[in-house]
């Protein structure tokens, strides 16, 4: 094969025009974009969850701090879990400093992705708007603004004339249920392809040398040392990780999964203050690009933004019965579409697609558990509720620097399981009540 061949070879290799057409008229099978390798029996790392926040970890693992001998296993496919069920909204116009500060430098990461992973996650800023429909909303409203502001970020409460140019489908008249008496306008929010930035993260990581490893489901954290006989609890270490496919010797285990993060941490005798509950979320057929912003109702529960394609994409809160059913209900639909038509009559001739589910763990503040744990060499990346897609760059930047220094980085310090013992909690309700 010629030089040009070899360029087009797995990786995050740049591919010109014509390679690109060399390719399709050669014909035959395109390369796989990570591979498939066979599982080691030790790593010097082992990440449990192949979604976007595992796969970030392993990604800045190894191009910050050069770790590459890592695996990340997943007990189903890359992606298959809340990361390919999210609705892919990115922001940073939370209420707690600490928050600001955590999601303003994730949605730095995200506007260049792009570039440093080679790969269109076609990042889209649209402007973020969340809707306030009474004084009281309209005070948090102004709360949050200020926050941003002292934080660096671009927020301020805008009035319905200002709204309605923003995004003109909107009713902002007062003959509303629910009249808009405001909203708290980020111009830098929007939204990226979800799925695109999972294989992002995977390609580059394979190709600085992790295992990227599916079909591996975890059966057990090994520990010994501490208190107990197993070593499991404050005091223990991790030695290793049981899974479907044999045991595997290794001193860091991270845990970065969604839904199952309480029932991994149980492995290692760590007890999490969350509660696992589904969030649903649904699409109309593909229409004319007509709402050019993120538009957000926390009074009605609801959030909506349009795709590059025109489909529009819905979601709520979370279902209010905590479980591990992903099952989707004529109840929420019948109820989304009813909050829907009150911000937006004209789109009530859409046809609605089809409709998800996936979990999410909440924690008692609305703020993920992150960092260190009692037991050494066992890290959590957990606990993220309905904001964990925008935070995956982030929390993997910081995590990797967790685990290559054995400090806690002062980004993520506030999130440390410890806050729950000594009641600093870092109270995100009031931003992130509306399950996005």
């Amino acid at each position: 094969m010629g030089s040009l061949g070899r360029r087009l070879g797995r990786g995050p290799a740049k591919y010109s025009a014509a390679a690109l057409v060399w390719r399709g008229l050669r014909g035959g099978q395109w390369p796989r974009i990570w591979r498939d390798a066979e599982l080691k029996r030790s790593y010097d790392a082992v990440i449990v969850g192949g979604g976007v926040h595992g796969l970030a970890t392993a990604y800045y693992l190894a191009r910050n701090h050069g770790i590459k001998d890592v695996a990340v296993l997943d007990k189903a496919y890359l992606g298959s879990g809340a990361s390919g069920r999210n609705t892919a909204i990115v922001r940073a116009n939370y209420l707690t400093p600490e928050g600001v500060a955590f999601y303003d430098r994730s949605l730095q990461l995200y506007n260049t992705m792009a570039t440093d992973l080679n790969i269109n996650v076609m990042f889209s800023e649209r402007g973020h708007l969340t809707l306030a429909h009474n004084d009281s909303s309209l005070r948090t409203m102004h709360w949050r603004a200020e926050v941003n502001k002292l934080q660096g970020v671009d927020s301020s409460v805008i009035g319905p004339d200002e709204i309605k140019k923003v995004a003109p489908s909107l009713d902002t008249s007062s003959h509303p249920r629910y009249p808009i008496l405001g909203a708290l306008y980020h111009p830098p929010g929007g939204i990226v392809r979800h799925d695109a930035v999972v294989w992002g993260y995977a390609r580059a990581a394979d190709c600085m040398g992790v295992e990227m490893h599916q079909k591996t489901e975890v059966l057990d954290i090994l520990c010994e040392g501490g208190d107990g006989t197993d070593g499991k609890g404050p005091g223990g270490r991790v030695v290793g990780v049981r899974t479907s496919r044999g045991d595997i010797s290794t001193p860091v285990v991270v845990n970065c999964t969604a839904g199952w993060a309480s029932l991994i941490s149980a492995m290692a005798g760590v007890r999490l203050p969350i509660t696992t509950h589904p969030l649903q979320a649904a699409v109309t057929e593909p229409v004319k690009v007509f709402l050019p912003t993120v538009v957000v109702s926390g009074s009605l529960h609801v959030y909506i933004s349009q795709t590059d394609r025109g489909e529009l994409v819905f979601g709520a809160a979370v279902d209010p019965v905590a479980t591990y059913s992903i099952r989707g209900s004529l109840e929420f639909t019948e109820e989304l579409a009813g909050h829907v038509l009150e911000l937006m009559p004209g789109v009530s001739r859409m046809r609605l697609l089809r409709q998800w589910s996936g979990l999410c763990d909440m924690t008692p503040d609305y703020s993920p558990v992150m960092g260190f744990t009692g037991v050494d060499g066992f890290l959590v990346d957990v606990g993220w509720g309905t904001y964990g897609f925008k935070a995956a760059p982030v929390s993997g930047e910081q995590m990797a620097e967790a685990v290559a220094t054995g400090r806690t980085p002062e980004l993520i310090a506030p999130f440390a399981l410890s806050r729950f013992d000594t009641g600093e909690l870092v109270g995100e309700k009031g931003a992130a009540a509306v399950g996005h």
